[in-house]
């Protein structure tokens, strides 16, 4: 067992700590002009909301781990850290939607995240990137949703996209392999809530094992298709 801090792999310190297999999550997050008011208040109180329904499981505290980005500009609020370790940011609205280029972001990081786990021999489940917008890209997107497609495919990433009302379906569903979904009204809480118990629920199967996840687009549900 290495005895100093430079003899453990990249990373080592925090998984000698927390050996746990990993449940990794980026959270994708438009912060553009469009957001202000209303919707940015209801996107913060959920952040808040998921932070607190993680906590409440002790099992996800340790193998979900949270990391988030927003666009408008990019910005890496917080890398890769265990739910019990993030701490949601106060989100302010800014600029324009470079939602290209934030995936790219996305994707590099989870890049650097997986090389971390494989150098510790961490195990880890499909990653999750969950994508919040009320716009379309400003920015060129198609090669970002070249690589998601791949990805996809190659069952190295699960990635999501929800449209706030004023979001541009059209462009959505062809980032994504799976069907955009509609937040209805401002349900970032719902929404946040359903995130945290899908997270954990995936955090208390085996790696690799296919977890059921509840329908969001139900009448009483937070989404609609």
């Amino acid at each position: 067992m290495p005895n100093t801090l430079d003899q453990v792999p990249f990373g080592g310190a925090e998984f000698a700590e927390n050996p746990e297999p990993r449940c990794p999550c980026i959270l994708l997050l438009d912060t553009s002009g469009s957001m202000k008011g209303e919707p940015i208040a209801q996107l913060n109180e959920g952040l808040v909301t998921f932070k607190d329904e993680l906590s409440a499981d002790a099992l996800a505290q340790k193998r979900v781990e949270v990391a988030l980005i927003t666009f408008g500009p990019v910005q890496v609020h917080s890398d890769f850290q265990t739910a019990d370790l993030f701490r949601p940011p106060h989100l302010e609205t800014t600029g324009d939607t470079p939602m290209g280029a934030a995936i790219l972001q996305a994707l590099a990081i989870l890049d650097q995240r997986k090389q971390a786990y494989k150098s510790n021999g961490i195990s880890y489940y499909r990653p999750w990137i969950f994508l919040v917008t009320d716009g379309a890209p400003t920015d060129a997107w198609k090669e970002a949703a070249k690589m998601v497609h791949a990805g996809e495919e190659a069952k190295a990433l699960s990635f999501f996209a929800v449209g706030v009302e004023g979001a541009n379906f059209e462009t959505l569903e062809q980032i994504t392999v799976r069907k955009p979904l509609k937040l209805k009204e401002l349900r970032f809480r719902d929404l946040f809530i359903w995130l945290s118990n899908s997270l954990s629920a995936v955090s208390r199967s085996n790696v690799g094992e296919q977890v059921p996840l509840q329908n969001p687009t139900t009448p009483e549900g937070w989404a609609s298709v």
